[in-house]
């Protein structure tokens, strides 16, 4: 299999972290790629026309894409149990959403200032992405830490890479100020090995 990735995509980190747990790493030829929404590396498109990454080529020559689907399908061929059953599937799911939420926000306001010319830049908006991620970390702290304490799964992957690329991204941001439980959870779960493994590059 081969998958096109990018040290820094924290959405990449998700699908590296699920394949490290599930012992399926070996099976994986890494293939880098780059670009922004404007300008697309050619590499990815081939594979994946909405240019974005991860996308996986499987051995049969077939091209998944988008970390959920990517990640919803190691689970499924390692039989590793990342999303549970029942009522708790839909729980890990949505909280998994919920993380790739703040992933996308965080993403958007690195664009607006890195790819958009300066005197087109909107501050407001920047804001607006911001109130989004607020908003979501909130309800991780009031909601969703049992989930988050309990045994692993894929939303705790997902909320344990949002988490990181705030920090990486925006830390000037200072979200744990205001979300001592769910600080005390990341610190915690930024070192189980995997994790460790898959931080990106200093950018």
């Amino acid at each position: 299999m081969r998958l096109f990735h990018s040290p820094t995509s924290p959405y990449v980190r998700k699908v590296m972290v699920a394949l490290i747990e599930t012992g399926l790493l070996p099976r994986v030829d890494l293939v880098p790629v780059s670009g922004t929404p404007v300008a697309p590396d050619a590499t990815i498109i081939a594979q994946n026309p909405l240019g974005k990454i991860p996308a996986l080529e499987l051995d049969s020559g077939e091209v998944i894409y988008d970390s959920r689907v990517i990640c919803r399908w190691i689970d499924m061929q390692a039989g590793a149990g990342l999303y549970g059953a029942g009522d708790v599937e839909w729980s890990v799911l949505t909280l998994e959403a919920t993380a790739d939420g703040i992933l996308d926000a965080a993403l958007l306001m690195v664009y607006e200032w890195r790819v958009r010319p300066e005197d087109r830049r909107h501050s407001p908006w920047v804001e607006g992405q911001w109130g989004k991620i607020a908003r979501a970390l909130d309800m991780l702290e009031t909601r969703w830490m049992g989930l988050l304490n309990g045994p692993l799964n894929m939303g705790q992957i997902a909320v344990g890479a949002a988490l990181s690329y705030l920090d990486f991204r925006h830390g000037d941001r200072s979200w744990r100020a205001d979300h001592p439980h769910l600080a005390a959870w990341e610190a915690e779960f930024s070192g189980c090995p995997a994790m460790l493994a898959t931080r990106p590059p200093v950018a």
